[in-house]
């Protein structure tokens, strides 16, 4: 055998060990070292979202805020971390309203009864995030699993990471691109506002005081503003209030949604963004002249790529024995 063959013998060797290293999500990944991973969270999902609905809206959200800090690692269970101290991604504003994180645990204790030290919380998280949708009438998305947990969680990277109510147009149109997910992906993936809660002070600034003099955000229909501040958020401090995303519609994981936007009723500054732009203005239209069989598809494609963002696998990362914590 020449040198080259060699060359070639050594490289294939070197990207061998490259695959282990980083490896990849598959699917069923856990089939084999703990065959009923799966079959517990959907069960215990099954059990428990039922009875608290709102409680899906909550997790999907979790897993849009886990895979944008550091990717989808469950860096955002982290209590605590040498590096960083006390300061983790949880503490940072936009988690404050995070919740779910007792769900999170009690699967991963059932999991660790299981087959411990295997399943990661990263995957925990993605695997009931779509569970949870499912039982509720949302779609279904394909969950490639073998994430690892990441160690690191830092209260500053969320903070310039995550996708914000007040952002504009630009603002989430790079915050989107940094993680690999372009415009299509944002106007779809924004379409998990059509479930869920939010409280006032996330957007009581479009209400009372939009550019700093008191003023109201012209963009936002006047009436559907009015009837916020009569009903719901009466005060421009109020931290408490809960009010419905997709109001009339927010059990339900359908298009209505869009159809707000298009009429000026989008809760968030980010929300009324979209239509900002002709490029997810139109991606928003066509949305709304197909089936909602074709929303859920399109969907599912979208939060699939999402759940692939920046993700640790093979022998990056660890799997937590507890997701709060960082193995000692």
């Amino acid at each position: 055998m020449g040198a080259f063959g060699y060359f070639v013998i050594l490289f294939l060797g070197v990207l061998g060990l490259v695959g282990s290293v980083h490896g990849d999500l598959e699917m069923n990944f856990y089939a084999k070292s703990c065959p009923r991973a799966e079959k517990i969270v959907l069960d215990f999902v099954n059990k428990h979202i039922p009875n608290a609905p709102s409680l899906a809206a909550a997790l999907i959200r979790m897993h849009f805020h886990d895979c944008f800090v550091r990717g989808c690692d469950g860096s955002i269970l982290l209590n605590f971390t040498s590096s960083t101290g006390n300061q983790t991604e949880k503490l940072a504003p936009p988690n404050l309203t995070v919740r779910g994180y007792d769900f999170i645990d009690r699967v991963k204790s059932l999991l660790e009864a299981e087959c411990p030290g295997i399943v990661s919380c990263a995957d925990i998280i993605a695997l009931v995030a779509r569970d949870s949708i499912v039982v509720t009438g949302g779609p279904f998305w394909r969950v490639p699993t073998g994430r690892r947990d990441g160690r690191i969680s830092n209260f500053s990277e969320a903070l310039a990471n995550l996708a914000a109510p007040t952002n504009n147009f630009s603002t989430l149109q790079t915050k989107f691109a940094n993680k690999g997910l372009d415009l299509k992906d944002l106007v779809l993936l924004s379409g998990a506002h059509s479930i869920g809660m939010s409280h006032c002070s996330s957007f009581s600034n479009r209400l009372y005081n939009f550019s700093g003099v008191g003023d109201q955000d012209p963009a936002l229909d006047s009436e559907y503003a009015a009837n916020l501040k009569a009903k719901k958020c009466k005060l421009p401090n109020d931290n408490t209030t809960i009010v419905e995303m997709d109001p009339g519609s927010f059990r339900t994981f359908d298009l209505s949604y869009y159809t707000l936007l298009l009429k000026r009723r989008g809760l968030f500054q980010s929300d009324a963004a979209l239509t900002t732009s002709s490029t997810t203005k139109t991606y928003i239209t066509q949305l709304l002249q197909g089936s909602l069989k074709d929303f859920f598809a399109e969907f599912a494609t979208s939060m699939e790529k999402m759940g692939r963002v920046d993700v640790k696998t093979g022998s990056s990362g660890e799997i937590r024995k507890q997701c709060a914590v960082v193995n000692s």
